[in-house]
């Protein structure tokens, strides 16, 4: 591994612009694995979305294929129903796939005004159990090449779309939101990132290459990503002169943020925090 990383350094110094990107998003995917009220309305306040607290409605957005270079892909697209232009969200599933919970969350968000792109990354399928997740997440790692083309295709077809103001951010949850760091290094240009306790990177001179800001959710009681990699990452960042909102919660567990019903009472104060958290940050780097 010490001389895989001297070579690969050596070699970045000739490469171009988006040979560097591709390439750094492979050398962090190395890095990345899993550590494993009301409907239909903008949430008012600091009102959490009605997807994650499990009261949302039918699913009104639509299921197409962006990444037409796997036909198996199937992405679900919701648009605000108000006049463009608007910003643009994609949302990157945790490691079990793209299940409804996702896409109702999709829906929320295009309540709050944002064109939101659930994307897929397992070609169409679900796992339904921790070994068939586990399977999904290897397989798609092993081919992080196909992850980043998937995901370039997501923002260009995001920032083409007729209703979009061009900007474009990434929002990801667990394996998730490990992806989203990644692709903020070695990706397409986007304008945010914002990832809910994934696997971090803290080398400050890899993380030198983001160019937007940063918004992270991480929690105390979570053994695959410690407290102190959270500390070195956003050391790293500020270091970097990245703008970031980073908070550790130490009350709730991994996943609490996108499952709230699972323990409201634990859940519920952490997650509008999180959300009043979020909702800014996203303005004030899209809109």
């Amino acid at each position: 591994m010490l001389y895989f990383t001297k070579t690969l350094t050596k070699n970045l110094i000739t490469l171009g612009t988006h040979q560097m990107k591709k390439i750094l998003f492979i050398f962090s995917l190395i890095f990345i694995n899993l550590s494993v009220f009301t409907n239909a309305e903008s949430t008012k306040g600091n009102a959490l979305p009605a997807a994650i607290i499990g009261n949302a409605g039918p699913l009104a957005g639509k299921e197409l294929n962006y990444f037409i270079q796997d036909e198996k892909t199937s992405g679900y697209l919701a648009i605000p129903s108000t006049a463009g232009p608007h910003p643009a969200v994609i949302l990157i599933h945790e490691w079990n796939g793209l299940v409804n919970r996702v896409k109702e969350t999709a829906d929320s968000f295009s309540e709050e005004g944002y064109i939101a792109l659930a994307v897929d990354l397992y070609s169409g399928r679900i796992g339904t159990s921790r070994d068939e997740n586990m399977s999904l997440v290897q397989e798609t790692l092993s081919k992080p090449e196909i992850i980043i083309d998937n995901l370039n295709s997501a923002v260009e077809f995001l920032k083409n779309h007729k209703d979009s103001n061009g900007k474009v951010g990434t929002i990801g949850w667990c394996y998730g939101g490990g992806v989203a760091l990644s692709f903020a290094l070695g990706g397409e240009h986007h304008d945010a990132t914002a990832m809910f306790y994934g696997r971090l990177l803290t080398d400050p001179e890899k993380l030198s290459h983001l160019d937007h800001d940063f918004y992270g959710t991480f929690v105390e009681n979570d053994r695959g990503i410690p407290v102190k990699d959270v500390e070195d990452f956003t050391k790293a960042l500020r270091g970097a002169g990245i703008g970031t909102d980073i908070h550790i919660y130490d009350e709730v567990s991994h996943g609490f943020w996108l499952y709230v019903d699972r323990n409201p009472e634990i859940n519920t104060g952490p997650a509008i925090d999180a959300w009043s958290r979020l909702k800014v940050f996203l303005e004030n780097e899209l809109k």
